[in-house]
């Protein structure tokens, strides 16, 4: 089959599902190679019209509401990530015999035949750190890159922007990859990708964890160089056993524990390669210490080690040097609201991890501290508490409740950490913020760590984690002292 090219979306009829970011930028892109683009949409809000306007002025097409069906003689559907697959335009589609792929999809098929790698990241928690890690440690060995796909730089504005306006092409691109990215993304083939982790999310999406779990695995089809994975998480690993790979392709595996051949690991404080060496059986290769990673910021928390050896793993891979690994580690800085260092008051620290969306999440930036008064609740999203509070509940002073499904988490609280205090705030408004940080504040003692790791989405209360996250900040610096 030959390598589809941009002459030929010429002439066809594409309908792009979804006006958000992802949506918008397919169906520019694709207007500018010359197809008819429709864009169809559910929402008939003003955020929508608005872009319904500016899109019309550039002669595409656009169908909001009632309308946003499957127009007749459609070669085409590219859809937006957030479109579930039992959507009713899918179902007519197929009926149509017509296929439905992804932006990501498209982006594949446009690369040229000098295209950047991609080396490709996914998994529940962590993608985000993970690929711009990856992005840092590679322009530390001098490569032209960026962090691209679900991260939120459209990939289709990169893939077709290469070498513009005397712009020097990229060597390789670090993907950040959603399962929904994936699942409409049959041709996608990295040169390397790693599924840092697996717990149950977005299966109301997916259907069930088997079908998730699936859809995350086809990161790792194709692959040519290394299919990397989480010792500590075998359904990762399971996931590379079952993956059709290119003949030569490795599995390699990234653990907080001392490696074993063909694994990165931690040893007395470095980040050490035994896979990329050549004789992966008697020698290990330093890449790092623990310190490295973000410094400046503190020791780092366990995930987010474990988040720097699967960008190494993924950088070695591409055959960068161990020194470009620790330079790329120094200059790295993380997001705002993950494991964000806020203040410290009367002895207490205070820790925005309001990105922590899902209790997988929350496990991770509760394992990092010893003793913890936590700030929880808002949208569970269908998951369940038991398990998060039985692995927590020895490190946690206290628990300030706020949001729609906090009685989720106080009845996880009650069966499994009942002496722990519980202020359960009755309230969804954002108000509730300051007075959350303030009872946080009277439950702490000094050498305590106040923790906003919620295990919810922020939507019942907040427009999204990072406003969340800036009213915790916000509350601390309203902070003048205490009273135990």
């Amino acid at each position: 089959m030959s390598t589809p090219s941009p002459a030929d979306f010429a002439g066809q009829h594409i309908t792009v599902a979804g006006l958000g970011v992802s949506g918008i930028s397919a169906a520019r892109a694709l207007a500018g190679l010359g197809a008819h683009v429709t864009v169809v949409d559910g929402g008939d809000g003003e955020k929508q019209q608005a872009a319904a306007r500016e899109l019309e002025s550039e002669q595409i097409t656009v169908r909001l509401g009632d309308g946003a069906t499957l127009p007749e003689g459609t070669d085409l559907v590219v859809t937006s990530p957030g479109w579930k697959p039992d959507s009713p335009l899918f179902a007519a589609a197929a009926a149509a015999g017509v296929d439905v792929v992804g932006d990501v999809e498209i982006a594949w098929r446009l690369r040229g035949p000098d295209a950047a790698a991609w080396l490709g990241v996914t998994g529940t928690n962590g993608k985000t750190t993970t690929v711009r890690m990856l992005a840092s440690i590679l322009a530390a060995e001098g490569l032209h890159t960026t962090a691209v796909g679900n991260i939120g730089t459209p990939i289709i504005d990169v893939v077709l922007g290469q070498g513009k306006d005397g712009e020097r092409p990229y060597d390789v691109l670090a993907v950040e990859l959603s399962s929904y990215q994936l699942h409409w993304a049959p041709s996608l083939r990295a040169h390397s990708a790693v599924v840092l982790n697996l717990a149950p999310d977005h299966l109301d999406w997916h259907g069930s964890m088997q079908a998730y779990a699936a859809d995350k695995g086809r990161i790792y089809e194709g692959n040519t160089v290394a299919c990397v994975y989480n010792v500590a998480d075998k359904a990762t690993e399971d996931l590379v056993r079952e993956a059709d790979v290119e003949e030569g392709c490795r599995a390699i595996g990234f653990t907080l524990g001392t490696p074993g051949p063909s694994q990165l690991g931690v040893v007395e404080g470095i980040l050490v390669d035994r896979a990329f060496v050549e004789n992966r059986q008697q020698q290990a290769q330093e890449l790092a210490e623990i310190s490295d990673i973000a410094p400046g910021s503190g020791t780092p928390a366990p995930h987010n080690i474990a988040n720097a050896l699967a960008a190494a793993a993924l950088a070695r891979a591409f055959g960068v040097r161990p020194a470009a690994v620790r330079d790329g580690l120094r200059a790295f800085h993380p997001d705002a609201h993950r494991i964000q260092h806020i203040a410290e008051l009367d002895g207490v620290t205070y820790i925005d991890d309001s990105k922590a969306t899902n209790t997988h999440a929350a496990e991770a930036s509760l394992a990092a501290y010893e003793h913890i008064v936590w700030i929880a609740g808002g949208l569970a999203k269908g998951a369940t508490f038991d398990e998060l509070v039985q692995k927590s509940a020895a490190r946690l002073r206290g628990v300030v409740l706020i949001g729609a499904d906090r009685a989720l988490i106080r009845e996880a609280l009650a069966r499994h950490a009942p002496d722990v205090p519980v202020v359960d705030l009755d309230r969804t408004d954002t108000g509730a913020m300051p007075e959350a940080v303030r009872e946080a504040a009277r439950l702490a003692e000094p050498g305590d760590t106040v923790l906003l790791a919620p295990a919810c989405a922020s939507m019942d209360m907040f427009v999204n984690y990072n406003k969340r996250g800036e009213a915790f900040a916000d509350a601390v610096g309203e902070l003048t002292a205490r009273d135990h």
